[in-house]
Parts: C-alpha cells; structure tokens; sequence
C-alpha cells in the first residue's frame, strides 16, 4: 500500500512520519519525500489514527488523486532547488518533473494550475526565491554565487526576481534584522 503525505518535504519530516509509523506498528517498505510504501494494507481504523496523528504535527495524509500528483510535482521542485549540485542541475525542470512524476509535462502543468492556483514556473520561482534568502541569512556566499549554484542567468537576473518577489533588494533583505523566511510547506 501506498500512502501520499501532504507537506513532507524535508529529511527532517521523513523522520517525523517514520516516528509516527513506528509508534502505530506500521511496517514500512520504502520512504520518499511525500511517499510512504507500506508493507501491509492499512484497516480505516489505523489509517483514520494515522491521518490525526500526521495531522497534530503539520501533515496531510492524502486521497485526492489529483492532489497526490501535486504533491509529487512540488516534492520534485524542492529537490531540484533545495538539493542543487545533484544530477537534476543538469536537467531542464519540465523534463524533470514530466520524468519523476510519470506523465506528460503539458498535463502536469494545468493539473498543478487548477489545484495550486498559481503555475509550476510560479512555485519554482517561489522555491528558488527561498532557498536565495536562506543563503543570504547564511552569508557563506557571494550574490554571484548563489545566482550560479541556483541557475540564474546573471546577478541581474536574480535580483530582479528577487525584488519582484520580495519587494526587496537582496542586499536590503541582508541589512534586516528579522529575516521573513517562508518554511517550504508553506510556498
């Protein structure tokens, strides 16, 4: 049995649920951002504790076949952003995500429109805006930098975007005191 799990986007989470699965007894055969393959079929009664327990911490068990396939498109996105210098660099993220998710890119992109509100080119810039300010917060590299290591055309570029989305300047989100950081799940 398969189980597909709202919010679960970070190796931090994976522990989160696993603790949540261990507690309920619940043998699990494989884990991956959003995905939990069990070993066993789950009865409604467990499955209705597993979902307010998952719930209580922040996560979504979820049933929704179309949401299942958002899911998976996001989980792709915050890899390909949070997890730069792999071998999804290389790769152009449309492709990507048609590959990872099984289905043709055009589908996946209405799909994740019609649910989410807002496109898959809009979540990725989202994503990447993030990942720029967490850097930033860090101050462990130039602007120059994380505009490569996030595959931005240039520093201009970046900052734009930046400012677009933002409303700030990268270096006036650098000079802030209280940095207004989004968690992923949250995007």
């Amino acid at each position: 049995m398969k189980l597909y799990i709202k919010n679960m986007v970070c190796d931090r989470c994976k522990m989160a649920v696993s603790q949540i699965l261990t507690q309920l007894n619940i043998e699990v055969r494989q884990m991956e951002l959003g995905e939990v393959e069990l070993n066993q079929d789950l009865d409604e009664n467990t499955q209705s504790t597993l979902a307010k327990q998952l719930a209580s911490i922040g996560f979504e068990l979820l049933d929704d076949k179309r949401k299942k396939i958002v899911e998976k498109i996001k989980n792709v996105v915050i890899e390909m952003v949070h997890q730069s210098g792999t071998d999804v660099d290389k790769i152009t993220p449309s492709f990507l995500i048609s590959e990872r998710v099984g289905r043709d890119y055009k589908y996946l992109s209405t799909l994740f429109s019609e649910v989410e509100g807002k496109t898959i080119e809009q979540y990725l810039i989202f994503q990447k805006i993030e990942k720029v300010k967490e850097l930033l917060i860090y101050d462990e590299l130039t602007l120059s930098q994380i505009a490569d290591q996030l595959h931005y055309s240039s520093v201009q570029h970046l900052s734009n975007q930046f400012k677009k989305v933002t409303g700030l300047t990268p270096s006036n989100f650098k000079e802030l005191q209280h940095h207004k950081r989004k968690a992923i799940d949250a995007i």
